[in-house]
Parts: structure tokens; sequence; C-alpha cells
């Protein structure tokens, strides 16, 4: 797998740091009460989110899930703008309404994160539809993950896809535990991309941990989605370091499990090897690198804690009054 060149590379590790850092410092602020509602933390898995973006065009669509910060700060969102939203505060990406699993921006192609599991293939399917009818040359990614795998929208979902040949790329932010079950007790059959095989559509399991295998794979579904060949299934194996939700006790795996993939399968230190043996970066730069990354975190804090909340004034703007059946 050959290595991108020197700019493309140091850009895929800086936004994978960026990712980390702003999770771990979302994560603390979040049990002191600054982030309203808690987060879902998604520390270990950069890589699917820094893969898929690098791999896609700016105005291609994507819609994601409750655990979306790592796709926002991937498709382009300050880390400012993101941490006021978790703040509920008016410069946030959602206007301080969204706050940590309504993030979005459909303007700029993100059809935004939510609650509902599996619900982001659905919002990309319907996106590609419009796509297609449109004839527009973009491709639209439902992010999902495993715990989304066993629900009827989702592969009801893939199904329109399939028969209307829509430019969909359907990419699974495998962590393996749906909140605290493991994947592989309630998953018939055990192989995600041969289910999806059944449905038709190209499907491949790969390596999550890898930015650039996500990287590749992504780009070659998206030229086979523009190129009028269809939908492309995509289980990224990954792993989430820390709970399902910011405070989870978690008895359900073991402390050893974690510190193994942090251990040996970090992306991050995973690509910062790629990228000194590629003569692209001493491990001075890294860390200077890394100082940098933490200044823009302290920075989108301090921007946050400084922004004001939303005015009770606004508070139907952006409704389509007419859909709601009131005079606003």
């Amino acid at each position: 797998m050959s290595v991108p060149d020197k700019k493309t590379s140091l850009g895929l590790l800086r936004q994978m740091m960026v990712i980390r850092d702003f999770e771990e410092t979302a994560d603390k602020l979040s049990l002191r009460g600054k982030v309203s509602g808690g987060m879902h933390n998604s520390s270990g898995q950069e890589a699917v989110a820094v893969g898929v973006l690098s791999a896609l065009a700016p105005l291609d669509v994507i819609a994601t899930t409750h655990r979306s910060h790592h796709h926002t700060l991937a498709k382009g969102f300050t880390s400012r703008e993101i941490m006021a939203e978790l703040f509920t505060r008016s410069t946030g990406i959602s206007g301080g309404r969204g706050a940590s699993m309504h993030l979005g921006d459909v303007t700029k192609g993100h059809f935004g994160g939510n609650g509902i599991v599996g619900a982001g293939v659905g919002i990309a399917m319907g996106a590609a539809l419009g796509i297609q009818q449109k004839g527009d040359k973009k491709v639209s990614v439902g992010f999902i993950g495993d715990g989304g795998m066993n629900t009827g929208r989702t592969w009801e979902s893939i199904n329109m896809a399939v028969i209307w040949n829509l430019p969909l790329i359907v990419v699974v932010d495998n962590n393996q535990y749906a909140v605290e079950t493991f994947v592989g007790r309630v998953t018939g059959g055990g192989d995600l991309a041969k289910r999806a095989e059944g449905f038709g559509m190209k499907a491949f399991n790969i390596d999550g941990m890898n930015v650039l295998e996500v990287r590749k794979y992504v780009s070659e579904a998206r030229e086979r989605a523009l190129a009028g060949e269809g939908p492309t299934f995509i289980n990224a194996l990954t792993y989430r370091y820390y709970g399902h939700n910011v405070g989870e006790k978690g008895q359900y795996r073991t402390l050893e499990e974690i510190d193994k993939w942090r251990s040996t399968k970090d992306p991050i230190d995973h690509f910062i090897s790629v990228v000194i043996s590629s003569g692209y970066a001493t491990q001075s730069q890294v860390d200077e690198m890394r100082a940098s990354v933490r200044a823009e975190i302290e920075d989108a804090v301090a921007f946050a804690d400084a922004s004001p909340e939303p005015d009770i004034s606004t508070i139907y703007d952006d409704i389509d009054s007419g859909a709601l059946g009131v005079q606003l």
C-alpha cells in the first residue's frame, strides 16, 4: 500500500491527533458538567473518520451516528465550532441546539448525527437518491456502528441502494461493542461483508486502525459510485478505548483487552512510524505537531467557554413553519 506525499501524510496524522486530543479533552469537560447531556468518545477510531473523509470531495455527503465528533472534525469543521456546540453555545455548528449527538450542516454536506441506531444509513441513502436524480457527481456516505447491523432499517436502505444503483458508501465504524454487547455474540453468520454481499453489492472487511487502508477502500468505492457501478459496503474493524458514553463503569471487557489494542494497534502510533520511516518528519517534529494540536484544542475550549448561549428569540430559526403547520 503506497504512502501518500508528505503534505497529505502529515495532514492525515495531524487530523487524527486533533480528534484524539479533542475527544479526551471533551471527555474530561463532560465529567465536569461543561458538556451538556454527556457525550460518546471516539478515541481509538480516528483512522476510520480520517481515512474516509480524506478520500471524499468537500461536497460529498455524510450522515453519521450518535458518536460523530470524529467524523465531523474529519469533514473539515473546526474544533472551535464543534466544542462550542458541545457547550450548547450559539457559535456551535448547530447553533447550540444540537449538542454532542446532533452535529451537522446540510449546506456543507453534513446531514447530521442522531441518536437513532442505524438511521445514518437511511439518511445517506436518501441523499444518494437525490444526488442520482439531480445528476450530481457526488457520493453519499452513511456511517453506522456495529450495533446498527441488526436493525431492519439498515438493510432496507441497503436493499434500495442496490436496486436503484445509488452512489452510496456504507461504512461500519465497527468498534465491536454495541454499548456492552460484543458484536460476535449477536450477529448471525459473523461476517458483515458477506451479509452485505448477499444484497448484490461489493463489500469488504478492512483494518479500521490503518488510515491508509481505509482511505484506499473508500477511494475505490467512490470511483465505482461515480462510474455508475452502485453502492459499496465497508466494514472497518476498529476499537474504542473508552466506554459507550462518558462515565460508564464498564465491566464487560477487561483492562488487558483495552491495553492490548492501545499498545499494539493504535492508529496514531502506527501512522507516526509510517511518517517517520518515510522521511516526512522526525520525532521532534511529531512532538511539535502534538504541541500545536494541544494549543488548538485549548483555544477551542476557551472560545466555547466565552461564547454566548443561543438567544430564546432564535428558537424557531431554521425550522420550516409550513411543515410544522403552525404560524411562527
